[in-house]
């Protein structure tokens, strides 16, 4: 284990014969905004339940802060979880649910940083009216205005986008950043893969709650790198390319031509066709998140 925000060390969770986390490791540093990225059924969930103690793995643990996650430990003081839906009382106002839930912990609501809290959600003056005119963008957003009320260290994220419009996806994404600019460390899973390109520094990615990767994002998107070029004889570069032992599954596309970049530079495939005598148009990176997630999952089920 280590003094990191999140440290996961052989996590492991079965329900029955069925193994939902399987020997997991990885860890989330101090101001990184990190998503953990899988298909349904990769035990996202799981990990994120048993990392704020509301599951109990079967094997291996977790630390927040360096200690070890139990029921109701005090590290847990430090994180601000929303983990599945966050449920309000829909006939009072958002600043009265917040009020309410705040002093169910025995503390006065003087004591909660509400102008931060309201400030980062972007709730507005939407705040003194009953939750159930609420879209479910703004109750997103509420849900995490009350996270944010105690100034969590950690904040841990599950699904914060499931079930919202492109224009409310777009408001947690603004929202998400503005978390990273305050200094807070973020664990967020999600299956909107553009979003997690634009907001997260960090990924990690599991298959069948295995680890397939954990690292920076750029370098995720960087393992295999779409590449997209026009040239003034597209059949005579497609030979070219295909000889090249660095290039996987040259093909014709619109005007041009896609392929996988394996190793090396997009300056190497520039030298080997004008070498050759072709003249180039064009040439541009076409690998995102999303492309890099599909190859690693499917890299896992070959």
């Amino acid at each position: 284990m280590t003094s990191s925000p999140v440290a996961v060390v052989g996590l492991t969770k079965r329900f029955g014969n069925v193994t939902a986390v399987d020997d997991l490791s990885f860890s989330v540093e101090a101001g990184q905004v990190c998503g953990l990225l899988g298909p349904n059924g990769a035990g996202k969930t799981t990990t994120l339940r048993m990392l704020v103690g509301l599951e109990r793995p079967s094997a291996g643990g977790c630390e927040l802060f360096a200690e070890p996650v139990t029921f109701g430990c005090e590290q847990l003081l430090r994180v601000g979880a929303l983990v599945e839906q966050a449920a309000f009382v829909p006939h009072l106002s958002g600043i009265r649910n917040l009020q309410l839930w705040w002093e169910a912990g025995g503390r006065p609501f003087s004591e909660a940083d509400v102008d931060t809290a309201l400030a980062i959600a972007g709730l507005g003056d939407a705040v003194e009216r009953k939750v159930r005119t609420y879209s479910a963008g703004m109750k997103q957003r509420l849900g995490f205005a009350r996270l944010l009320l105690a100034r969590p260290e950690l904040l841990v994220l599950d699904e914060p986008t499931n079930g919202l419009d492109p224009g409310e996806i777009r408001e947690i994404r603004e929202l998400l950043r503005r978390l990273a600019e305050s200094g807070a460390t973020v664990l967020v899973s999600s299956h909107h893969l553009s979003e997690v390109e634009q907001t997260c520094t960090h990924a990690v990615v599991m298959h069948h709650g295995r680890l397939v990767r954990a690292g920076l994002v750029s370098e995720i998107v960087g393992v295999n790198r779409g590449v997209y070029l026009e040239v003034d004889d597209t059949a005579r570069a497609l030979g070219v390319l295909s000889a090249l032992p660095n290039v996987r599954e040259p093909m014709l596309r619109g005007d041009g031509i896609a392929l996988q970049l394996e190793s090396g530079s997009r300056s190497d495939l520039v030298s080997a066709l004008v070498g050759a005598g072709l003249r180039l148009e064009t040439i541009t990176a076409q690998q995102g998140l999303e492309e890099a997630f599909l190859d690693l999952i499917e890299a896992e089920e070959r």
